[in-house]
């Protein structure tokens, strides 16, 4: 049986593209490292597409006698095929100070990414940035992205204008930050809010592109800003939360200290209405039961990210912890 089916050839005979090597794709999370039954692979596949979309994919001797001279067959013999890419958690301003030298996240963020981000306050030098991003990711095989962009609202125009171009699907958002951050990178709670709706009304829903509403991670941002910012989660209700949570222990005492009300650093993003079922919280490396099972009762997702949490020697991902409280949980490169 083929594993992707659809009707027959359009009437009005479109042509149609075959590509012939051996293909992969997964269909469901593995049980272990041995679970044959949760992906499908073809030694010698093929995939046929209708423009730009798949039709049919399975074994290329059960799918070749249904082309005819109208279909353009491309043959590639010791080539892969696997479907796109996701990146559940990555930067783009942050790609130009890859390899930078490891320090612990607070050092990281003050001497490499936030001199970085300054840079975007100027739209074309964004543009340039996000067109050389879009054409690494897809170099790469990353064909879908959960994106943070910078305070500017520029970098978010920018990043959504040169996705759009390369009909990607992403998900991204500006960063909202009023606080213990460098001054020419804050913004207002209010200002935050109103720019926030106004990038969501002009490219939510656009072609592919879909809006997270960002706070950087609750240090960064007042309580009235991450109140605002769930507010625009009700009012927008097809918009993702996209945010940091519990990345070091560091990190986990600095919130125990800016937001003494609430039981823990889940608490903090709970308490404004941040934790739902549209929400992905990136790391979340030193939680604790209870914020696992709150989590994992409001349907929302951790982005794991290994490369940069073994770099920035954060800690080890519990993910069978993770999963044991029902949380969803994704790959992120953390660029």
């Amino acid at each position: 049986m083929n594993s992707i089916t659809t009707s027959p050839r359009p009437p009005d005979g479109a042509r149609r593209t075959a590509l012939r090597a051996s293909l992969l794709h997964a269909l469901r999370e593995p049980h272990s490292a041995d679970d044959s039954a949760s992906y499908e692979y073809f030694e010698d596949g093929l995939l046929l597409l209708e423009g730009d979309r798949v039709v049919r994919a399975g074994a290329a001797g059960e799918l070749l006698p249904g082309l005819d001279e109208r279909d353009d067959l491309h043959e590639h013999p010791g080539r892969l095929i696997v479907p796109g890419f996701v990146d559940t958690h990555i930067h783009y301003p942050q790609a130009e100070v890859i390899g930078s030298y490891g320090t612990r996240l607070l050092d990281w963020l003050e001497r490499y990414t936030f001199p970085a981000e300054a840079r975007y306050v100027d739209y074309d030098y964004a543009l340039a940035r996000a067109h050389a991003f879009c054409d690494e990711l897809l170099r790469n095989g990353t064909t879908s992205a959960l994106v943070f962009c910078t305070v500017h609202a520029q970098s978010v125009e920018a990043f959504f204008a040169a996705a759009q171009g390369r009909r990607m699907r992403v998900i991204a958002g500006k960063v909202l930050m009023d606080r213990n951050a460098p001054e020419h990178l804050r913004d207002t709670p209010e200002r935050g809010y109103e720019e926030s709706a106004a990038l969501i009304e002009r490219w939510h829903g656009q072609a592919r592109l879909g809006y997270a509403v960002t706070p950087r991670f609750a240090p960064t941002s007042s309580a009235r800003q991450l109140a605002l910012a769930g507010k625009l989660l009700q009012e927008y209700p097809g918009v993702h939360l996209h945010t940091h949570l519990s990345e070091n222990v560091e990190e986990t005492r600095w919130v125990a200290e800016l937001f003494p009300e609430a039981s823990d650093y889940t608490d903090v993003y709970d308490r404004a209405g941040l934790v739902t079922g549209r929400s992905v919280f990136a790391h979340g490396v030193p939680l604790t039961e209870r914020e696992r099972h709150c989590l994992g009762r409001a349907g929302a997702a951790l982005a794991f990210c290994p490369t940069s949490n073994l770099f920035l020697g954060s800690g080890l991902f519990d993910y069978e912890g993770a999963r044991a409280a029902g949380i969803e949980v994704g790959l992120g490169t953390d660029v």
